[in-house]
């Protein structure tokens, strides 16, 4: 067994052998997902919160957690679907299949999460979407990177929109904005933005990094759900926070935009 090298968490080269474990673990990920995708034995049960899960979301965890039992034994893991322990000085947090109904339904927008948080605080990130044959991934100091279908990896730039009336939005669910009691806000943030779509999970994220909308913001959220796009975010130079406008992962609100639009966002969401 090994452990992550050197002392300093956030050394340069301990960064480069954590995102490349990352990397490896989304290997690992999509070659069981994918196996499972659109299976027609594909076991889906609820959980306590009536939120579903299948068999890939298990299978995908469990093998996650084999690997970084075996080269990271010291460090933590939150996980969706077993829970949290050991370190959270340097902690693994994991989603196993972000889109869960998405992906029991067999549409294709769903990912798995990976990132390494030390002491709270993302620096490495991970979200690899294997039937749109996508994959972003960032970590701290090393720039936000793309991989799409057979291309090579290219960096990550967000968009140059100035002004909410030129940008586009991205806001998960209505449903989801009326339960956190802020659907009036988002009305009229809509008035005010160019275009307004609900794209959802890990796609929004990774079209900002990308540059092609400006503003992605959602409720009930948990880390594992919003963590690798901390990174993903504000290595391709825009800002991630919650709602309140706080760096915090943990509390249940996400606003990631392309930086010069953050503090309107912010302002408008807060009224």
């Amino acid at each position: 067994m090994t452990s992550a090298p050197g002392n300093d968490p956030l050394d340069r080269r301990v960064l480069a052998a954590d995102l490349d474990l990352a990397l490896r673990l989304a290997d690992i990920a999509d070659a069981i997902s994918l196996d499972r995708f659109r299976s027609a034995d594909l076991s889906i049960e609820s959980k306590p919160d009536r939120t579903p899960v299948t068999d890939a979301d298990l299978a995908v965890e469990t093998a996650i957690r084999d690997v970084l039992a075996a080269e990271r034994p010291e460090d933590g893991i939150l996980g969706e679907e077993f829970g949290t322990g050991g370190s959270t000085e340097r902690q693994w947090i994991i989603d196993p299949i972000d889109g869960t109904a998405n992906f029991l339904r067999g549409v294709p927008n769903w990912a798995t999460l990976i990132a390494l948080a030390v002491d709270g605080r993302p620096v490495v990130g991970v979200a690899s979407a294997p039937a749109f044959r996508k994959r972003w991934w960032a970590s701290r100091g090393f720039g936000a990177w793309l991989h799409d279908g057979d291309d090579e990896p290219r960096r990550l730039r967000v968009s140059g929109v100035g002004s909410l009336s030129d940008a586009s939005l991205s806001f998960q669910s209505i449903q989801q904005w009326d339960q956190a009691g802020y659907l009036d806000r988002l009305v009229d943030l809509t008035r005010t933005v160019w275009r307004d779509r609900a794209y959802g999970d890990a796609w929004s994220y990774g079209l900002l990094a990308e540059g092609l909308v400006d503003i992605v913001a959602e409720f009930d959220v948990k880390e594992w759900d919003i963590a690798p796009f901390a990174v993903i975010v504000e290595e391709a130079g825009g800002r991630f926070t919650a709602v309140d406008g706080s760096d915090s992962i943990a509390s249940r609100s996400a606003v990631a935009t392309n930086g010069l639009l953050h503090d309107d966002v912010i302002t408008a969401l807060g009224r």
